[in-house]
This record gives structure tokens, sequence and C-alpha cells, in this order.
């Protein structure tokens, strides 16, 4: 129906509902519930087997199931005819994503296919006078512009970790219902001949409640050896902006910002990071920023809780001491 909310239920590799899932059928529950209307949730794959109590117990009131081989991998050419099939026959009201490898792909795919309006990377989506108002960042994280739609359904990618999952209930209620896919294998044109796990050491950047970044400022890679050192005495993560990854300083996986990852932690630290637009859009949700950089002009100051106009190895050197000498006056209580 119209005043239904339709969310893809992302999986992780063990075939479980994603984090980004919970947070979806969060966004998704309190929409309908202000649109008088369902929260019905896709799940695509293959060999599915125990999604469907958790995503109703998350929030969803209709489970729909479809399991073939061809969905796997979440391939597009295999995935959006489903969900476009799917959009029709059903008629909701919004389509959600969560902003990740897999949303990015299939959204605006899919958008494509219906005709209708995508919003990328949101932050906040909600129900006014009847309509659906997306919020997301512009200008580099600096400004937010909020977006009503003509056409429907409207399709949303929202970003990680913006969004309240619901507490888990399992007395809630709901249906599960088995999708017929008939899909045709020839028109799924690639093929996934293999996976290449990265091997994650410590907490994931993601994940972290504390992140410790570096950028040019540092010099060369050897400065994040430092970062390292602080980022596992804090119990956190190391990120670096594009700038230092381009020059090979820190891997790819690291990097934080537009082009990279979006992070949320308590506390982010940025060493030597002047502040570009593109590195402030991975961090724009976060609150409590602490700044080191000899450049007292440096954007990033701008947006920071607190600054210090430092050298970044005298800087990050002392703090090291501080956090030992306060670990250790904890061991000895």
């Amino acid at each position: 129906m119209a005043n239904d909310i339709l969310v893809f239920g992302e999986l992780t590799e063990e075939g479980r509902l994603a984090a980004i899932t919970l947070e979806l059928l969060g966004a998704g529950r309190r929409l309908a519930d202000a649109l008088g209307g369902k929260v019905l949730c896709a799940v695509l794959g293959s060999g599915l087997d125990g999604q469907s109590g958790d995503a109703i117990a998350q929030g969803a009131d209709v489970v729909l199931l479809a399991d073939d081989p061809l969905l796997q991998d979440c391939q597009a050419d295999a995935c959006v005819p489903v969900l476009a099939r799917l959009v029709q026959e059903r008629g909701p009201a919004a389509v959600l994503f969560g902003q990740t490898i897999v949303g990015r792909d299939l959204a605006p795919r899919l958008a494509a296919r219906l005709g209708t309006a995508v919003a990328m990377d949101a932050i906040e989506v909600a129900v006014r006078d009847g309509r659906i108002l997306v919020t997301r960042p512009c200008y580099g994280g600096n400004a937010h512009a909020r977006y009503s739609f003509n056409t429907s359904p409207v399709v949303v990618t929202l970003r990680a970790k913006s969004q309240e999952p619901l507490e888990r209930d399992e007395s809630r209620q709901g249906q599960v219902e088995k999708v017929e896919v008939g899909l045709d294998a020839s028109a799924v044109r690639t093929r996934v001949l293999g996976r290449v796990k990265q091997k994650a050491e410590g907490v994931r950047l993601e994940d972290a409640r504390i992140v410790v970044s570096g950028g040019r400022g540092l010099g060369g890679p050897e400065g994040f050896k430092l970062l390292e050192e602080l980022a596992e005495l804090l119990g956190g993560a190391v990120g670096a902006s594009r700038a230092a990854c381009d020059l090979g300083w820190y891997p790819v996986s690291a990097q934080v910002g537009l082009t990279g990852k979006v992070v949320t932690p308590d506390l982010y630290i940025a060493v030597g990071i002047s502040g570009a637009s593109q590195h402030m859009a991975g961090i724009s949700q976060v609150k409590n920023i602490v700044a080191i950089n000899k450049d007292p002009e440096a954007n990033i100051f701008k947006a920071s809780r607190w600054a210090l106009v430092a050298d970044w190895k005298e800087a990050v050197t002392l703090l090291i001491k501080k956090v030992r000498e306060l670990k250790e006056a904890e061991a000895r209580r």
C-alpha cells in the first residue's frame, strides 16, 4: 500500500541481518507509524534461514523472502528486477537501503528502473504533512539540505549509525511470505570469481568509539606508528585522510571521508589533518573532535570541540605518556 515502507534487508557474510538493516527497520517503523502503514522487509539471498524472526522482532510487519542461488552475491542484475517487481506489486511510499557498497549499487539502479527519485547518503528521513522528507549533508558536511519529492516511491540510502534501531521484541507478530523469484540466469551478466577478506586487527574503524586519524601533516608513513600506539592505548582504531592514503602512507581501507568511510565515534582525534571538505564529510556526525595541527588557520578547527595548535609529534607523544600514566594508576587501585 502507498503508506507502507519497504526495507532492503542486507545480510552479513554469515547470513544474519546486518547492523544497518536493524537501523533501517527502526527508521521504517517510525515512518510507517506516522503514515499509518506497515513495514515490509525484503530479504534476498540463497539458503535463507532465521532472518524472518529477527526482522519481525526488530520492527517488520511482513518479511518477503526471495531465496534463489542467483541472489547469493547480491548482484544488481539479479536483485534489481526482483526488488522492482516487489515495489510494483506492493506500492510502498518509500524504499530504504543502507549507504553501503550494496546499497549504493542497488538504490540508484532501482530508482532508474522505476522512474522515481533517489536520495543518497541521507542522515534523516521523516514524515511531515503526510509527505516524506529526507535530510542529507551538503557542502562537505557543513550544511544539511532537506528534500521532498514529487514521485513515488522515494528511494533512500541511509548513512550507517544515523538511525536508532528498535529494542528487540520477541513478542512481536508478523507475516512471512515467500517471493517467486523467476530469474533467468542469462540475465545476470557478472560472476563473483572469488573473495579476498582483509584481516582486520583490533577494532573495526566503523565500530570504534575512538578514532585517531592522521593526514599529510604527519610528514610520512612513520608517523602512523605513534597514532597506532595511541589508538591501542585508548581502545580505538586508526584512520587516515585521503591525502595520506594517496601518498601510500596508510591503507586505503582506513580512509575517512567522502570517498572513504563515514565514521561516528564518540571521540575523533585528527592529527595533521587540515580539514578538507571531502574529509569533513566523513566525520560530519561526530560531536567530539580533537584537532592537533600546527596551522592555526586549519579548517578543521572550525568543527573541533578542542583544538591544539602544536607540533603533532610532541603533542601525541605527551598524550601517549599521559594516557599510560592514567592506565597504570588505574591498574594499581
